[in-house]
């Protein structure tokens, strides 16, 4: 089982990357509408990726990676990004944030995703990890 936070104001942002997790066997998704109740959440429940929107009313999800790592400096975060590449390496330096995500992520983010948690897990020695 899979366990993923979407940190979004607006669900339909999200809502291409959801039903595609949703659709995978082993996948348990959370919502959290702002960055204040994911930091609520974390500390209640393990989640093996976070997803942040980039703005997220009470902070951006920048701010909220940030405060993520202070938590949990092993939590898997991916953030929704406008900015260029480069900006987005510049702004989220020791983040230890996954590549960005485009606004509106869809099927082949979803893959690309979920194959980059898979790899992270088996660097940390997780060796029950299946493809969901």
């Amino acid at each position: 089982m899979h366990r993923f936070l979407l940190v979004t104001p607006d669900k339909d942002s999200l809502s291409l990357l959801a039903s595609t997790l949703a659709a995978q066997d082993g996948v348990d998704l959370s919502w959290a509408q702002s960055g204040a109740k994911a930091l609520d959440m974390i500390t209640d429940t393990a989640f093996d990726l976070v997803v942040t929107d980039e703005r997220l009313g009470d902070m951006t999800g920048l701010e909220l990676a940030a405060k993520l790592i202070s938590i949990n400096p092993m939590i898997n975060c991916a953030a929704v990004s406008s900015l260029s590449p480069e900006d987005f390496h510049e702004a989220s330096e020791g983040l230890g944030l996954m590549d960005p995500l485009p606004p509106r992520p869809g099927k082949a983010e979803v893959d690309n995703l979920l194959q980059r948690l898979i790899d992270i897990k088996k660097l940390m020695g997780r060796a029950s990890v299946r493809r969901p």
